[in-house]
């Protein structure tokens, strides 16, 4: 049968190797031409009980055309134990004794199909798994529209390496490339891509290339040779992608922010300086700064929060283009070094991945809580740009976009993303760094050499960047406020109030350079859905069932400018967010008197496009 997406889920214990699946059968749907969301969906613990509720590990990929989202439900289910089974097919009832499949909460489409391995569901996997019964199929109360395709996983594991010479530990580890290949079989995935993306992946370890490909082999074959009694899936080609020109490839978010990074430090002719210390769901983004050696990249992994904020301040005032990464946690002991960049009017990029909190909170897990400690989490009048990105993708864009503003207005620029977009992947074109925008970081002109005072503005109100190393401008830039003409320190209270409003309007200024909202969906509604970063994709799916419009905003701060005119337009007004309505506050300081409804959740996981709708329609 043929369809235009589909949504499979891989689900197993921390160990099974979900997440390394997951991303291959993505990455492969990628190289084909297909448009991919994933949401991988992991335990906080470090390695919970093996074979326990608590230790169930997933990955949803929704690929196919017209994909905004990771689905909220999975048409396909591969379960690699007894605890994986139950809480997809459970959902957030899992743990409710007597819980039976409610369509509800589950994870799964009525129609969907499992594919579960057998091995797993001896005697003890389901006592660790808390059933009653020895029939977990029964006691979930499946119901009859969804196809149990019972598969002995483990055992033809064993079978296909038997003659490995691996150890049985190293066997066992082996079954999500057995489950692989039936998933490539299943939806008509060409078996040698995946062979290629193995080949890559085990570069450094040669020697366990040819037993993955093995049972990855014998995993499609199983599937060809027995002739399950569950129809394979073609998908639509995505036409979208058929058209694009260059060259396409599925990226992480953590990873896109990265490669903007380095591409806004060479398009400026800058070196690129990250100060960061390791904190989920961000550390990646050090990670692949680190390997970058080779383009000149400079990572610092600091003692903590404050000196990784503190180094990359440093690096400004040096000349460089400066990072630092970090989460929710991090952002709050960063506040007052952020406060000196804004004081000494220096470029400073803070990428925070947002995580459930407050407090160490949920670590693996998304929100959208962070937005007013970013807009204000600072003492005294403190302007920053805030931005946010919406996709795994454009975290490329708008960490590039987040490097030009700051090397372009001599201000911190604090960048948005979340956990949802961190470690999810989707479909990217690889663009060329002759496409990408022009980044101009502001000079010094030579005719100030002698004679160059930090207090100089330009006509847009940005002061000039002198560094050490200059000979000619000699000067001094601190945290106490400095006298607007002549840049000493200055205690006076109209001077104060007068540099207070300087910087305040230097952030002001950026709107007119700024993008203008573009509404999607149907313009012409008198609904208007209105998201921020991540919940684009979300939005647009609920948009499209309903008929109504929808934007998203990625400049937070400052607004664009025709935000009062777009949203003035639309009878209802509803903004959609995950957290407890911070934008919707933020809009309501904007403009005065605008009416707006709310849709929030806060329950670590991205939202479920039907939660949306229900809000539209009761």
């Amino acid at each position: 049968m043929e369809r235009q997406n589909i949504v499979v889920r891989f689900c197993g214990d921390s160990g099974d190797g979900m997440q390394l699946t997951g991303n291959m059968f993505a990455s492969l749907s990628a190289i084909l031409g297909d448009e991919i969301s994933t949401l991988p969906d992991f335990p906080a613990e470090i390695r919970a009980p093996q074979g326990t509720l608590s230790g169930v590990s997933g990955f949803q990929v929704n690929l196919g055309q017209g994909v905004h989202t990771p689905g909220d439900k999975a048409d396909v289910l591969v379960a690699m134990n007894a605890a994986a089974l139950k809480v997809c097919v459970l959902g957030s009832a899992f743990a409710v004794p007597g819980a039976r499949y409610d369509a509800g909460v589950s994870m799964l489409k009525r129609d969907a199909v499992i594919i579960v391995d057998m091995d797993a569901l001896s005697e003890k996997d389901l006592e660790k798994a808390l059933y009653k019964t020895d029939n977990p199929f029964t006691e979930l109360g499946l119901p009859e529209t969804i196809q149990v395709v019972p598969v002995r996983l483990t055992q033809m594991t064993k079978e296909s390496l038997s003659e490995s010479g691996m150890d049985m530990k190293a066997i066992l580890k082996s079954r999500n490339m057995f489950a692989l290949g039936l998933v490539c079989w299943l939806f008509d995935r060409p078996i040698d891509k995946a062979v290629h993306f193995l080949e890559g992946k085990f570069k450094k370890k040669p020697q366990l290339i040819a037993p993955n490909v093995k049972v990855l082999t014998d995993g499609y074959h199983y599937g060809q040779n027995l002739a399950l009694t569950v129809n394979r899936i073609r998908l639509t080609t995505c036409q979208e992608a058929e058209s694009a020109k260059g060259h396409m490839t599925s990226i992480a978010g953590n990873k896109a922010t990265a490669w903007g990074l380095i591409a806004a430090a060479e398009n400026a002719g800058k070196r690129l300086f990250l100060g960061s210390y390791p904190i989920t769901p961000a550390t990646d983004i050090m990670h692949e700064l680190a390997a970058r050696k080779d383009m000149g990249v400079m990572v610092v992994q600091a003692e903590d929060e404050i000196a990784g904020v503190c180094t990359a301040i440093g690096a400004s005032f040096a000349g460089d283009l400066a990072c630092t990464s970090t989460s929710g946690p991090g952002l709050s002991l960063k506040g007052e070094a952020i406060g000196l960049a804004v004081m000494a009017e220096l470029p400073l990029v803070v990428i925070d991945v947002q995580r459930g909190g407050p407090s160490t909170g949920l670590p693996t897990k998304t929100e959208q809580t962070d937005l007013l400690q970013a807009m204000y989490g600072r003492n005294g009048e403190c302007p920053a740009v805030v931005l946010a990105a919406s996709t795994p993708a454009d975290c490329f864009h708008y960490a590039y976009e987040a490097c030009r503003l700051a090397l372009e207005h001599m201000t911190p620029v604090l960048l948005l993303s979340d956990t949802y977009l961190a470690n999810g992947t989707s479909l990217w074109r690889i663009p060329t760094l002759a496409e990408l925008p022009a980044i101009h970081p502001q000079g010094v002109p030579s005719e100030m050499k002698g004679h160059y005072n930090p207090a100089l503005r330009d006509e847009r109100g940005v002061r000039y960047w002198a560094y050490p190393g200059m000979e000619g401008y000699e000067h001094r830039n601190m945290g106490l406020e400095r006298d607007s003409e002549r840049g000493t320190i200055s205690t006076n209270p109209e001077n104060h109030q007068l540099m207070v409003q300087a910087r305040q309007s230097k952030i002001a200024r950026i709107a007119d350079e700024l993008p203008l909202l573009h509404v999607e969906g149907n313009e012409h509604s008198d609904t208007l859905l209105v998201g921020w970063g991540s919940t684009r994709g979300h939005l647009l799916a609920a948009a499209d069932e309903v008929g109504c419009a929808a934007v998203c905003f990625n400049y937070i701060n400052p607004l664009p400018r025709n935000t009062a005119e777009v949203l003035g337009r639309y009878k209802r007004v509803i903004v959609c967010e995950l957290n407890s309505g911070q934008f919707a506050a933020v809009l309501r300081a904007h403009i005065p008197g605008l009416k707006l409804e709310q849709v929030n959740a806060v329950s670590g996981q991205p939202f479920q496009v039907e939660h949306i709708v229900e809000q539209l329609i009761r």
